[in-house]
């Protein structure tokens, strides 16, 4: 996207935080647009060591105690043991669609051997989901790949991890693709290289000096991030080809990928922080997305991460070009960028990008911006949506993960209430603005495991209590005021606030 456009769409920006319209409706919106929430595999099922099982490399991280709060997914949400109650939950909620990962732990924990178990987990709960007639969105990978893979050869950092992903991704075509239209392959290539094989956050917890945000033993963080991430878009594209060439003409389905999105201002109006602007976005859309639209990253990355990029041949280039019927966007909140100077000597993917950022115009500047609170910004998302039909080709987009934490017990959960209110409306402005986006779902449908807090904090609609070995769940306002918006219905907080009624528990 030029500079030009990207100032017209910074000039939209400029009233950025505005309240959401009133009375907000499902009918406002077409009838082929889908709501839904969403949940990953890992965060969700527990059941680690159970029915075949092999561990994943989350299951070695959690239990080398590497989480703030010394949490494991051993147990999670129960989701393994629970999904039918959940789906039956889902119904009551009026979700039109669930968006899940699948366990490639689960479902192929060693190379050539389809677990049985694992299977009929996956397929009942596939058709527990059409039975109740919710729309299937599946994630294949959500950060969590079988440990041995890892042990094997080091995971995402081999050319080998494209044929075995390209092995599990079939064997999840073959199997669910009867009832499954909507494949996204990976989950957030452009943050998850970087958590883990930069920082050292995220399994399995790679870096090296002085990048790591933690103490890693073994990595390389100024080059393994971009190794890691160029094998993510040749197996998405292996993928890809596979479903178009042996699945697609019959089981007329469609597969994208998933990226992180921030939307970013400039700090000032100088040339220098809107150019700096244009390369935030650049590395953090055009990383992914520009082999899978154009066949090459970036001209920016090209120049300022050099060697360390690796790079496509020509036949690669041809491979990946084109390999991507959708963009899925997991949003959260917007950043203020200005311009840093690229640094001398040894740099990592922050360095690199050469921005100062931060999360509003008064926080102190920093390289790399991971709050734990952050400011609302619905008008944030409509320019990531806007922005990303105008450079990318007008690809439908689906908001894959949107939402707001608070704490666990917290069931009036009216700040949440306002943030769907809000960052739907801007959906809403951004499809009438022109944006092609076709679907919203919010994250998450429960409380979960998360990958940065453990336990801490919940984005679940409905409450689910971590401190109970039955892992009850208990709807809170958020999922009533949900239910409610999709029974088209526009409710306000304060209503829900009153509404007593539908306190769903299991």
């Amino acid at each position: 996207m030029a500079l030009s456009s990207l100032l017209l769409l910074l000039l939209l920006a400029a009233a950025h935080g505005a309240a959401p319209a009133l009375g907000l409706k499902r009918s406002d919106f077409p009838p082929d647009f889908v709501f839904g929430a969403a949940t990953s595999a890992y965060q969700y099922e527990g059941a680690v060591a159970e029915d075949g099982r092999s561990p994943s490399i989350w299951d070695a991280f959690t239990h080398a105690g590497k989480m703030p709060d010394k949490s494991t997914g051993d147990i999670a949400s129960d989701g393994y043991h629970k999904y039918k109650d959940d789906v039956k939950l889902m119904a009551d909620t009026n979700l039109e669609a669930y968006r899940f990962s699948i366990s490639w732990s689960r479902l192929v924990p060693r190379r050539g051997a389809v677990n049985p178990k694992g299977l009929e987990y996956y397929n009942s709960l596939i058709n527990e989901l059409v039975k109740h007639g919710i729309q299937i969105h599946v994630m294949l990978y959500h950060l969590d790949f079988p440990q041995v893979l890892d042990d094997e050869y080091g995971g995402w950092l081999s050319p080998r991890i494209v044929e075995d992903f390209t092995t599990f991704a079939d064997v999840c075509f073959r199997e669910f693709g009867d009832r499954v239209s909507y494949w996204t392959t990976i989950d957030e290539p452009n943050v998850g290289p970087i958590g883990s094989y930069d920082s050292g956050i995220f399994a399995p917890g790679r870096c090296s000096n002085p990048f790591g945000t933690t103490k890693c033993t073994i990595g390389n963080s100024t080059v393994e991030p971009y190794i890691a991430a160029h094998n993510m878009i040749l197996a998405h594209a292996s993928a890809t080809r596979l479903y178009r060439e042996q699945y697609q003409a019959v089981q007329n389905g469609v597969v994208g990928i998933n990226v992180y999105s921030f939307w970013t201002y400039p700090l000032t109006n100088s040339t220098v922080d809107l150019e700096a602007t244009k390369r935030y976005q650049d590395f953090m859309f055009g990383w992914t997305l520009g082999p899978l639209v154009f066949g090459d990253y970036p001209q920016v990355m090209k120049k300022n991460v050099g060697s360390r990029l690796p790079s496509f041949t020509k036949s690669q280039s041809e491979f990946v070009k084109g390999a991507i019927d959708f963009i899925g966007i997991n949003h959260y909140y917007s950043v203020y960028v200005n311009d840093r100077p690229l640094k001398e000597g040894v740099r990592d993917y922050a360095a690199d990008m050469s921005v100062y950022q931060r999360g509003s115009r008064t926080d102190p500047a920093t390289s790399e911006y991971v709050p734990t609170v952050y400011p609302d910004d619905p008008q944030g998302l409509q320019c990531v949506l806007q922005y990303l039909t105008e450079a990318y080709g007008s690809l439908p987009i689906y908001v894959q993960e949107n939402g707001k934490a608070s704490a666990n017990d917290t069931l009036d959960d009216t700040d949440r209430v306002e943030y769907l209110k809000a960052y739907i409306g801007s959906t809403l402005d951004a499809l009438r603005n022109g944006a092609n986006v076709k679907g919203y779902f919010a994250w998450n449908f429960l409380d979960i495991f998360k990958f940065l807090a453990g336990y801490k904090i919940g984005f679940g609609m409905y409450r689910v209590d971590f401190d109970d070995e039955a892992r009850p769940r208990e709807a809170r306002l958020s999922a009533r005021w949900y239910s409610r918006f999709l029974k088209n219905n526009g409710i306000s907080a304060q209503s829900e606030v009153d509404d007593t009624g539908h306190h769903a528990q299991q």
